[in-house]
């Protein structure tokens, strides 16, 4: 490895030392959040394709990023906002160019009861269908809230109050029950 593109110096030991701690702490944020962050990509997205590249580009922003992470909040806080970011800069871009997709998310349940897990699905289907014809400042809520964050951690990735937060996920749950009850 190189310090820099212009010089012929091998990277030092205390160099190499720091970019593979990077390198354990970016795979041990990857490997934690990787459920979590291809979900939070699905909302944003219409296709597979398109999920899985917002994934590549939220991986390369958290890689980016890390070395400045200053412990201000937790990693998986620091984390979401960065995915967040990327995927609201990934939306706009793609709005831009007016792409539009069939919508195809994939979850994987193990259950071994075929018509529950039909059933199941189903209900999910319904559901990942309604979440994804809320407007953006509601679908953002309810992914965190249904990825196990709190209040305090959502607020810190959207930079909103916590206030702010519960009522967004109030009127989302609302929107939500509306759009089950049509779906019907």
């Amino acid at each position: 490895m190189w310090s820099t593109a212009s010089e012929a110096v091998p990277e030092s030991g205390l160099a190499a030392t720091a970019r593979a701690e990077l390198e354990r702490r970016f795979d041990r944020l990857l490997t934690a959040n990787r459920g979590a962050l291809t979900r939070l990509a699905s909302s944003y997205t219409d296709s597979t394709a398109d999920r899985d590249d917002l994934v590549q580009e939220i991986a390369l922003a958290i890689w980016r990023a890390l070395p400045h992470f200053r412990g201000e909040c937790s990693e998986r806080t620091f984390t979401f906002r960065i995915a967040h970011n990327r995927a609201v800069t990934y939306l706009t871009q793609k709005r831009a160019q007016k792409v539009e997709a069939v919508a195809e998310i994939e979850v994987a349940d193990k259950a071994p009861n075929p018509e529950a897990d039909s059933a199941r699905n189903q209900q999910g289907a319904r559901l990942r269908r309604a979440v994804h014809t809320l407007p953006l400042l509601y679908k953002q809520v309810v992914t965190m809230t249904l990825e196990g964050m709190d209040y305090e951690e959502i607020a810190q990735v959207l930079g909103i109050s916590e206030s702010n937060v519960g009522a967004r996920l109030s009127r989302a749950r609302h929107m939500l029950r509306e759009l089950m009850e049509v779906s019907q």
